[in-house]
């Protein structure tokens, strides 16, 4: 396991689909690439002390970077958690 809970998850995404998930009980986190589902379920359960019931992933390829018909570079890839739970809730503040 990661030393740190802030090593695994990065932050909560707040959009139209993760809000229509959150009505299910189902929560969307941006996390870091190389954590496996374990690391991720602990890491949730120990923050907002919530029992998950399953973990879903997604991992974004980093796409590459041009600009003016160049390559500059490389984005970082993103893997994000699709989280479940059994029981309690995750409150996710947005600012306004």
């Amino acid at each position: 396991m990661k030393k740190y809970i802030s090593d695994v998850i990065i932050k909560p995404l707040v959009t139209e689909k993760s809000q229509f998930l959150n009505q299910n009980d189902c929560y969307v986190f941006e996390v870091n690439p190389k954590s496996t589902k374990n690391e991720i379920r602990d890491a949730i359960q120990k923050f907002f002390s919530v029992k998950v019931k399953d973990i879903r992933t997604s991992t974004k390829p980093g796409k590459k970077v041009t600009k003016g018909g160049r390559l500059v570079g490389k984005r970082s890839k993103q893997k994000k958690a699709f989280i479940t739970l059994t029981e309690g809730k995750i409150e996710i503040v947005q600012g306004v």
